[in-house]
């Protein structure tokens, strides 16, 4: 695993020939180059594109790419990966002579549909955020609220990539069995415990073979990169069904991704080292390296916000509801790949690991409803009056995350915004 490379396609003074990219709030500076897929008006087929400002750069018509094959990008080696994001920001740097090319493959954000950023073949979940286990296990087992293997294994499960959908995406409320209580039979019907999780969803690039572990030190060459993950969550069905072997309908009606892939290469600054608390084990020698130690963790900022449908009508943008960070997980990205692969499981250029719902230690850094209303029992007191204790049907959440370091330009990650609809 390979120092995080800095160069001066991240250097703070950096500025692009196109003004809105050198707005010090964009999410999208010449320093990020994020990518995506988008249409214009009702042609056929996805472009990939590049987030510059509140521009989108078609990289074909550019002369960037000949093709518009996202699993081709995302199993770029990562030398490659680093050519062509000089060769983006050499392009869209002021001075640059490839200014009249750049600017005639340009097109307004607002004025196209962007779609899913790559093709999910599979989808893994996992659990790395160890507050939001501790709130949650502390809800149904105060006095051990950790199982005895979480602080040693990477806990996972299998989800339902048919299921994804980009930002932004409204879904209806799902059914399942609820519990009956005190015996009897269950009943189907609409959730009444909806509730969203943040996380983020790490895009894999160049694929492995099945039968070959990928090794802690070479997991960040299959990452591409970062996108926002909305892990839709019906509480209550998944209270019912969880046992014994984990969540099912409960999570696989509607996941929402934002929908530019913040790639790796734009996280070099942020990196920080990674450390367990003290009295922890150490993990085991596969999912553990001095490089990991060193640079494994990613300071990455992440905001829930809200918006109820009574919001709406009056204009209101919605509110705040917690922060936390990445820093925070209890795992790392790399360990996540090299734990995924350890048992012989190969991986795919287009599969998504999600991290799991990322808390912080203090009790508003919830990064659920489960744990910001502890189990609904407390339900938040918003600004406007209303009280929030599950998903309410027209509610919307907007997830959020961004990086900023002194000495560097501010990154962001766009929006990852899904309403929930009304049963039909």
């Amino acid at each position: 695993m390979a120092p995080p490379r800095i160069d001066d396609t991240h250097a703070a003074g950096l500025q692009s020939w196109l003004a809105c990219a050198n707005q010090p709030g964009t999410d999208f500076p010449i320093q990020n180059l994020p990518y995506g897929r988008f249409q214009v008006g009702d042609e056929p087929g996805w472009r990939i594109g590049v987030a510059i400002g509140d521009q989108v750069l078609d990289l074909q018509r550019a002369g960037v790419l000949d093709h518009s094959d996202m699993a081709r990008l995302l199993a770029l080696a990562p030398q490659a990966r680093q050519a062509l994001r000089r060769t983006l920001s050499e392009g869209l740097r002021q001075g640059s002579p490839k200014e009249a090319a750049f600017s005639a493959a340009l097109h307004p954000q607002a004025s196209v549909r962007m779609g899913m950023p790559f093709d999910v073949g599979d989808y893994t979940d996992f659990y790395t955020g160890i507050h939001h286990a501790t709130t949650v296990g502390k809800l149904f087992r105060p006095d051990h609220p950790l199982l005895p293997n979480y602080k040693w294994v990477p806990i996972g499960y299998h989800g339902r990539a048919s299921t994804l959908r980009v930002s932004p995406d409204a879904f209806p409320r799902p059914m399942g069995q609820l519990s009956p209580g005190h015996g009897g039979a269950p009943t189907l019907q609409p959730t009444r415990r909806l509730d969203h999780e943040l996380e983020l969803g790490l895009v894999i690039g160049p694929p492995s073979r099945q039968g070959e572990p990928i090794g802690i030190e070479d997991a960040e060459d299959h990452l591409f990169g970062v996108v926002l993950l909305n892990d839709w969550s019906a509480r209550d069905i998944q209270a019912w069904e969880y046992q014994p072997l984990g969540p099912f309908l409960s999570k696989n009606f509607a996941s929402t991704l934002s929908p530019w892939v913040v790639t790796l290469e734009a996280l070099a600054p942020y990196r920080q080292a990674f450390t367990r608390p003290e009295g922890d084990p150490a993990p085991l020698p596969y999912l553990d390296s001095a490089a990991n130690r060193e640079h494994g963790a990613i300071d990455i900022a992440l905001e829930v916000w809200v918006q109820t449908a009574a919001m709406r009508a009056s204009g209101h943008a919605g509110e705040r509801i917690s922060q936390s960070n990445f820093t925070d997980a209890y795992w790392t990205a790399a360990q996540l790949v090299a734990h995924h692969t350890v048992n012989g499981c190969d991986l795919r250029a287009g599969d998504l690991l999600g991290t799991g719902t990322l808390s912080g230690p203090a009790p508003e850094q919830g990064g659920s409803l489960l744990e910001l209303t502890q189990g609904g029992q407390r339900p938040l007191t918003l600004a406007n009056g209303e009280t929030l204790g599950f998903l309410a049907d027209g509610d919307t959440i907007v997830l959020r995350a961004h990086c900023q370091r002194e000495g560097y330009r501010r990154i962001g990650f766009g929006e990852c915004r899904g309403t929930v609809l009304p049963r039909a």
